[in-house]
């Protein structure tokens, strides 16, 4: 999902660099990289999350704003970098917000996770955490404004897919799980609850995202050709 995400925001980002409007690509990008590419791997990740001998439950309130906070920074950071006409300033400036959400992002779907178990986090790989996303973000966010064709992109997909996840389980790394006194069963949905809703609408939205990008591809080539 990561490497989809990003393949799909970074040919919006290509698109969004030669419209006159590029408002609409900039949001579509947010959304292919911020929501499909980003978190979705984090959720898709967390499923796959337990600890022995605890219950773990989920806040949706909580979940749907870390994902709000991921589409808004990528927008953000994709708006001033395809935007500004100092590259040099704008790439980096674009990569620290950007990236700082995106871990802020991490740590938000965190605290969503209700555990029976007592949490704790090291902080030099939280640290590590955050430098991976400022770094991974300002990268994609350098190959959103300067990758041309299909096959470039592609590649730089595949690099943006694994600073994604290595930010991810950098920070999943830095956790540290503890059984508690107090037993008690939290509040919150289970994680299959969220699971179904979750897959659908990824489903329905990156199909929608493909057909699109698809199609601007398609007229691309035919204005090119012709």
């Amino acid at each position: 999902m990561s490497v989809i995400g990003s393949m799909l925001g970074l040919r919006c980002a290509a698109h969004a660099r030669t419209s006159p409007k590029p408002d609409a690509w900039l949001a579509t990008g947010a959304v292919a990289l911020g929501g499909a590419g980003i978190w979705v791997m984090h959720f898709t990740a967390m499923l796959g999350f337990s600890i022995h001998g605890a219950t773990i439950r989920y806040d949706g309130v909580v979940t749907l704003l870390s994902a709000a906070i991921s589409i808004v920074v990528v927008w953000i950071g994709l708006s001033i970098a395809v935007r500004a006409a100092r590259k040099a300033v704008a790439i980096p400036l674009g990569g620290l917000v950007t990236g700082t959400g995106v871990a802020v992002m991490h740590y938000l779907g965190m605290y969503a996770m209700h555990t029976s178990a007592h949490i704790e986090y090291r902080f030099p790989l939280v640290a590590l955490s955050f430098a991976i996303a400022v770094v991974a973000a300002t990268v994609a966010l350098w190959f959103a404004v300067t990758v041309r064709g299909l096959r470039a992109s592609l590649s730089a997909a595949l690099v943006m897919g694994l600073a994604v996840c290595g930010m991810h389980y950098t920070g999943m790394s830095a956790m540290r799980a503890h059984m508690s006194a107090d037993m008690s069963p939290p509040e919150g949905s289970q994680a299959v609850q969220l699971v179904t809703p979750l897959f659908v609408s990824v489903i329905i939205v990156t199909m929608a995202l493909m057909l699109v990008v698809g199609l601007a591809e398609v007229d691309e080539r035919s204005k090119s050709e012709g």
